[in-house]
């Protein structure tokens, strides 16, 4: 499968009120390996970009000044999206934004009829109701390394997201437990240990220490009236 995890930013919250897509990042993904191929752009938004987005983002309209139109790069970016899943957090928001752009132009083009679409706040929420679920947290939750993130980054949170993807949906991606080489290496990422390693050494129960275990079960099965060591005991 080939999934592309996919963040932008905008000049505001609501592209009903005219606002646009300023940045585009994205991370290629098959068969849940990252593949390194990325997509990324700054885009003209042909509108000022506002005082509240510019601190969360720090992209100036001085920035964006020279770069190209969304129309200019329309294409090439649906090119790369076409027909795989994408993986967004909080999809409604870029996925309106998305379709916001594609809508002015001709053809038009809706993201969901030729994507799918995956949205890692809902799995995030359904597996950790009731917590913070922002990509932060889930960073802070998962490992994941986030300490250049001052600002938000399409690209970067993109990279981030996949990672904190990958672990939340299939364990561990970046460390595998098979070492990768010899015949001690399973297909399927099992380590198999040799049957000629040393064996591991038996360490006993002193006389004392199994005394004071007796003494133990003995006050917990006054208790509780009989306990599974005492039905394992009595079997032997």
């Amino acid at each position: 499968m080939r999934q592309i995890v996919l963040d932008t930013e905008t000049t505001g919250i609501d592209p009903n009120e005219g606002h646009r897509i300023i940045e585009i990042g994205c991370v290629e993904v098959i068969e849940r390996e990252l593949t390194g191929r990325n997509y990324h752009v700054y885009i003209n938004p042909e509108r000022e970009v506002e005082a509240e987005a510019i601190t969360v983002h720090g992209i100036t309209n001085e920035f964006l000044a020279d770069k190209p139109k969304f129309a200019e790069v329309a294409d090439e970016f649906f090119e790369f999206i076409k027909g795989a899943e994408l993986v967004i957090h909080n999809a409604a928001f870029d996925v309106g934004f998305m379709d916001s752009e594609f809508a002015r132009l001709k053809p038009v083009r809706k993201t969901a009829d030729h994507c799918g679409i995956v949205d890692s706040l809902a799995i995030a929420r359904k597996k950790h109701p009731g917590q913070k679920n922002n990509l932060d947290a889930l960073c802070k939750r998962y490992g994941v390394d986030n300490s250049n993130r001052d600002l938000h980054g399409a690209l970067l949170d993109a990279e981030i997201l996949a990672d904190v993807y990958l672990l939340m949906t299939g364990g561990q991606t970046a460390l595998s437990l098979d070492a990768g080489s010899g015949d001690e290496g399973g297909d399927g990422g099992i380590r198999r240990i040799s049957g000629e390693r040393a064996p591991l050494a038996v360490v006993r129960a002193s006389s004392d220490e199994a005394s004071a275990h007796d003494e133990f079960m003995a006050m917990m099965e006054k208790q509780a009236g009989e306990t599974v060591w005492s039905r394992l005991q009595a079997t032997e």
